[in-house]
Formats: structure tokens, C-alpha cells, sequence
């Protein structure tokens, strides 16, 4: 898996899921709508993590810059 998620776009998702699962898990969120929200945070999680995102890679993004 070659890196196509960069610094900016990694930053922004770990906020996003950050405050989604705060909201599940403090009771804001409820219902069927908190669990796709709280799934949709999870994969944001893993995608900063793996710096990878197969989305990206299907549609031919890639935010990720080597610095040289």
C-alpha cells in the first residue's frame, strides 16, 4: 500500500472522527444515524492511521508529499 493521505487531510479526519465518537459516546448522538456517524469516524481512524485511503486510490487522489 503506497501512501496517498497527507498531513492536512490526516489532521482533518482525526478531528472529525474525534468529535463524532465524543458525541456518540457522551449520548448528543442516538439512533441509527449515530451508528453509521460513529462507523464512518471508525474508518476515518483507521484511514489516518495507514495513511491510505482506497477511496483515493480509486479515484485517483493522493495528498500525501514526500519531502525530499
Amino acid at each position: 500500500m503506497k501512501k496517498n493521505v497527507g498531513n492536512k487531510d490526516k489532521t482533518i479526519k482525526t478531528v472529525l472522527a474525534a468529535i463524532v465518537a465524543a458525541f456518540y459516546f457522551t449520548g448528543t448522538l442516538e439512533g441509527t444515524f449515530a451508528l453509521i456517524l460513529l462507523i464512518v469516524a471508525i474508518i476515518f481512524a483507521v484511514i489516518s492511521l495507514i495513511n491510505f485511503c482506497p477511496l483515493y486510490k480509486l479515484i485517483g487522489i493522493n495528498s500525501y508529499r514526500v519531502k525530499e
